[in-house]
């Protein structure tokens, strides 16, 4: 074989490899929530602000706007939690209109440190709400996803037998600088035999 062939041939095969690269990486990137996903002129799938899947059916994130609607839709939810007190915006109420999505809403009110005064029975009432299967998929968002968010699914961690540090981990990394330390404080406290377990999930030591 000469030296004209044996080149065009190891070209070739690169190229071959660099495309099975590029398909790698593009279905990689749809298994892992990928922040934007573009096909030709086709929609793009935006997850909100800080989404993340708890367990099977559940779902966290930040406040859901109209960017991230696509991307929701593929979700196929039943239930949306809305932790702030705040009226859902009309956008929205449209939207879960549109997508036969309930809407259960918990006004807990965002106070920074040291005012933070986290309704212990509003926690409770969210999470039989999350733990009802009936409800699911179900997604849980507050403003940033990041504190009464992080409360909820932390409480949660807790009735899966998780251990402190995991639960605490867990919410460190979606509260990042904003942590604080009265939040790990209610979900250290907090009274899991007072929440009826009717939801079969994950467990983590």
């Amino acid at each position: 074989m000469g030296e004209d062939t044996k080149t065009r041939v190891k070209e070739s095969q690169e190229e071959g490899r660099q495309e099975m690269w590029r398909s790698i990486e593009i279905v990689g990137s749809v298994e892992k929530w990928a922040s934007t996903v573009v096909v030709g002129d086709e929609l793009n799938f935006i997850p909100p602000l800080n989404f993340a899947m708890v367990d099977n059916g559940v779902f966290r994130s930040g406040f859901p706007h109209s960017a991230n609607f696509s991307f929701l839709q593929t979700l196929n939810l039943r239930s949306i939690i809305y932790l702030c007190p705040e009226p859902y915006p009309e956008a929205n109420t449209e939207f879960l209109k549109s997508n036969e999505i309930r809407l259960f809403q918990f006004g807990i009110e965002g106070y920074k440190e040291p005012f933070v005064n986290i309704p212990e029975d509003t926690i409770r009432e969210a999470l039989n709400v999350v733990l009802d299967v009936r409800n699911h998929p179900v997604l849980i968002h507050c403003n940033r996803g990041k504190h009464r968010t992080g409360c909820v699914v932390g409480c949660l961690r807790k009735l899966q037998r998780w251990c402190l540090s995991s639960v605490f981990d867990e919410y460190q990394r979606f509260a990042a600088a904003k942590a604080r330390v009265s939040d790990q404080r209610f979900m250290e406290l907090f009274d899991v035999s007072s929440v009826p377990i009717s939801f079969s999930c994950s467990n983590k030591v």
